[in-house]
């Protein structure tokens, strides 16, 4: 005859922000106040000036204050919700839903730029290249600046993740897991901005020195096609995060491995996806023929691997289950 017992086991404490959070916070809001000033001197010289790359980078630039503004809100909401029993799993992805956001505003400007830019070809505009290539310059300074300010941040929560966990070498396989969406959706709005800057400074120079104008809208082109391809990047991982798709194949293999070889147990179903930066829930339902103790399972697994912030295991003791 089958005895089956179940035993669930979970945590309590469903605060899965990502290490460093409030700082991350005050360098976003840092980073949209100085984009937001430039980004009014830049679009206005556009205008001034004739020149559609400076107008593109002005308005990209645009995009970023809200970008910027958008991934502080959501580092605020998330450090508010963070106690709120409302969110089943703690409020850790408000951070990948204004990188989805964003994503999806930056593949929006790349389609603007784009059309913009082919019209330019087609219709040539008169041109100020000499101060639209100072205003550039300048604008470059700024997107660098804002990536020194929101770069310092990233590397401030990767630091703090490999010394919560130093003595493990499955964490860097799984630093990935540690990705802060938002901060990477900021960062890389900043880089599409100087990139975007770097290349109007470019088809400004080629107009001045040799008279190239068509060098402007072309490079407008080039520079909605990178950022067209962050876009995509970011909207496919954080849209999987948002989806709970599974978070990571080689912690799901080692869970398995662990659990089935050191503790002699099947596992008939499992579950890992992302709560948050740094943080990933597991569902296991386990299948015995001893009985194992949940609470043991856990804490191995907890002890392996610290990422693992909400567990719940289930075990199903059946005495007479061939290949348990």
């Amino acid at each position: 005859m089958t005895d089956i017992h179940d035993h669930g086991l979970w945590t309590h404490d469903h605060h899965f922000l990502g290490e460093g959070h409030q700082r991350a916070e005050s360098r976003a809001r840092l980073a949209a106040g100085v984009t937001a000033v430039f980004m009014a001197v830049e679009i206005t010289a556009g205008f001034v000036f004739g020149s559609m790359a400076l107008l593109a980078d002005g308005v990209h630039m645009a995009t970023h204050v809200g970008a910027l503004g958008l991934a502080a809100g959501a580092y605020w909401l998330a450090r508010r919700n963070s106690a709120n029993a409302r969110f089943t799993f703690g409020s850790g992805k408000f951070g990948d839903l204004a990188a989805f956001a964003s994503a999806i505003v930056l593949g929006v400007v790349a389609l603007g730029v784009a059309f913009e830019s082919v019209e330019r070809l087609l219709t040539p505009s008169t041109v100020d290249f000499r101060n639209a290539l100072f205003i550039a310059s300048f604008g470059l300074l700024v997107n660098v600046a804002c990536a020194f300010i929101l770069g310092g941040s990233r590397d401030h929560a990767h630091d703090d993740a490999q010394n919560r966990n130093p003595s493990h070498d499955h964490g860097r396989a799984h630093a990935h897991g540690n990705d802060d969406h938002n901060m990477r959706a900021a960062y890389v709005h900043v880089l599409a901005d100087a990139a975007t800057s770097v290349l109007a400074i470019c088809a400004l120079a080629g107009g001045l020195i040799w008279g190239l104008r068509w060098l402007d809208p072309a490079v407008g082109l080039i520079g909605a096609g990178v950022i067209g391809s962050w876009s995509y990047g970011l909207v496919r991982d954080s849209g999987l995060v948002l989806l709970d798709a599974a978070a990571d194949p080689a912690l799901e293999s080692e869970i398995r491995a662990l659990v089935e070889s050191e503790m002699g147990a099947r596992i008939a179903d499992l579950h890992l996806w992302r709560l948050g930066p740094g943080h990933h829930g597991l569902i296991v339902s386990l299948v015995s023929s001893d009985d194992i103790n949940a609470e043991a399972v856990k804490h191995k697994l907890r002890e392996r691997h610290p990422d693992l912030s909400h567990v719940t295991i289930e075990v199903a003791i059946c005495s007479d289950c061939v290949g348990a």
